[in-house]
């Protein structure tokens, strides 16, 4: 007996039901299909041309489905079916290093992905019960950042500002200082030009441990439905190793591209406008999204997922809806200020508006201790500055005032895709508040701050190595840093430099 023949007698015999619809029309990446009464809201429909799609609106007589394939080949009277099943994706090890589209499929030509498992794109976010504090640092290497807004591991900070201002490059930046961490990112680029996401790959090949990054891309040409389940598609991959014990990363950039396709969708599929046009829903989308960020507790692993979406505003609108939304939703902003930018201050933070709901609970200790006044100062520094632009005698207090602030944001310029190391942030902080740096003038600045870390390795390097496996500082570490960086001052000072 041959094995064709075995198959053919193996095979059930009898009637088999199949529930099969039609598509009535079909434009801009959205079908409305008649005859599948049984489908589900967001259940995966399979077109026979081999296309998918998934049900997002449902209504007495039709089904609105988003499609994830190209539409070219789909016409008005084609047939569809019900899957029964959700969009999945593929989760595990076998997609760090990769580049895919939001259902997993590989983007740079390296072969299939192997999967650990398939997870729907939609989960629901871990409960209270489950969660545990948020106290363990993030540390992103971004000195403004880590000493006025620190995060946490299982916290949602949104990055926000105008176009052009820096806001991928500072999350980038903070991907690329996870490359000695136990951190795993994930980047989910929703209508990013090529060109942009290609410039993201690079630094992050470049500068970062790539081998432990996954890079979600929808661009701009792709189906509106790819680009409306990307950020949940990032969410799933990321929660596979939260689930596990691990500790991840997911920046989603942005998420005020996201709210366009979503409110794209919902015009198309004819469900009734609101503020601006977008649908009642967009806030609940963006919420159940973010809120699968967390901390789980020990007895769930311990785990954590840290989320770093992005908003982008028009003239410094923060008020306008995406942005008003966003920031209600996560536990702080870092907002970047397209005058700063242009002035080089770079990374261009608004520190006046910016803030971690978290903050100092989640800093190791020995920054923490070194920064406790350091806002503060800097706030007065600015406001003092306005009031001198007037002219007039200053005292020599308010002078000295000034020239501390003047450094301090001299120390608060950095370049991008270049992290620093902990024990570097400590010992910058420390070298402007004891006054180390108020001879030196901005551009001396810049170099004492380049040959910082040389010096502490060469000088101090059991207080480098102490401060990294503890976060914290003694007496004797602090003295014997001071000395190191005293040095350097005299150093950078001399005309021999």
């Amino acid at each position: 007996m041959t094995e064709a023949t075995a198959r053919v007698q193996s095979a059930p015999l009898g009637p088999t039901a199949e529930h099969r619809g039609r598509v009535e029309d079909i434009a801009d990446g959205v079908a409305m299909i008649s005859g599948l009464p049984d489908v589900r809201l967001d259940e995966l429909l399979h077109f026979d041309g081999g296309q998918f799609g998934f049900a997002q609106v449902l209504e007495p007589d039709r089904i609105g489905c988003v499609l994830l394939d190209a539409a070219r080949a789909l016409q008005a009277g084609d047939a569809v079916r019900g899957t029964g099943d959700v969009v999945r994706v593929p989760v595990g090890r076998g997609l760090l290093g990769r580049i895919v589209d939001p259902l997993g499929r590989p983007l740079d030509g390296k072969g299939p992905v192997v999967a650990a498992a398939s997870l729907p794109v939609e989960r629901d976010a871990p409960g209270i019960i489950d969660r545990e504090l948020v106290t363990d640092p993030v540390q992103t290497g971004v000195l403004v950042v880590d000493t006025l807004f620190a995060l946490g591991r299982g916290q949602r900070e949104l990055i926000v500002g105008d176009p052009a201002t820096g806001k991928t490059t500072l999350a980038i930046d903070t991907i690329i200082a996870q490359k000695d961490s136990d951190m795993i990112c994930i980047y989910v680029a929703v209508g990013q030009k090529t060109s942009a996401v290609r410039r993201a790959v690079d630094a992050l090949e470049t500068h970062g441990a790539f081998d432990r990054c996954v890079v979600v891309v929808a661009g701009p040409a792709t189906p509106p439905g790819l680009q409306w389940i990307a950020p949940f598609a990032g969410m799933t991959m990321a929660e596979h190793f939260r689930d596990n014990g691990q500790h991840a990363l997911i920046v989603i950039d942005d998420l005020s591209k996201h709210a366009a396709t979503h409110r794209e969708i919902a015009l198309l599929t004819r469900q009734s406008p609101g503020r601006e046009a977008y649908p009642g829903d967009v806030f609940y989308v963006h919420a159940r999204l973010l809120e699968r960020a967390a901390k789980l507790s020990a007895a769930r692993g311990g785990g954590s997922l840290t989320a770093l979406p992005i908003a982008q505003t028009e003239a410094g609108n923060l008020s306008a809806y995406i942005p008003t939304n966003l920031i209600s939703i996560t536990d702080g902003q870092i907002v970047l200020d397209a005058r700063l930018f242009q002035e080089g201050q770079k990374p261009a933070v608004d520190v006046s508006v910016s803030v971690s709901r978290v903050g100092g609970k989640t800093q190791a200790p020995a920054l923490r201790d070194a920064a406790k006044s350091l806002r503060l100062d800097y706030a007065q520094f600015l406001e003092m500055e306005i009031f001198t632009r007037f002219g007039g005698t200053i005292e020599p207090r308010v002078q000295a005032q000034l020239t501390r602030g003047q450094r301090l944001r001299a120390v608060l310029r950095q370049p991008q895709h270049a992290p620093m190391r902990l024990i570097d942030e400590v010992a910058l902080v420390l070298a402007v508040q004891e006054g180390l740096l108020d001879s030196l003038t901005p551009e001396q600045v810049g170099t004492f701050r380049d040959a910082m870390p040389k010096a502490i390795d060469e000088t101090a390097i059991s207080v480098a190595r102490g401060n990294t496996a503890t976060g914290t500082l003694t007496k004797e570490d602090r003295a014997a840093l001071l000395a190191a960086l005293r040095t350097l001052t005299a150093a950078v000072e001399s005309p021999d430099v």
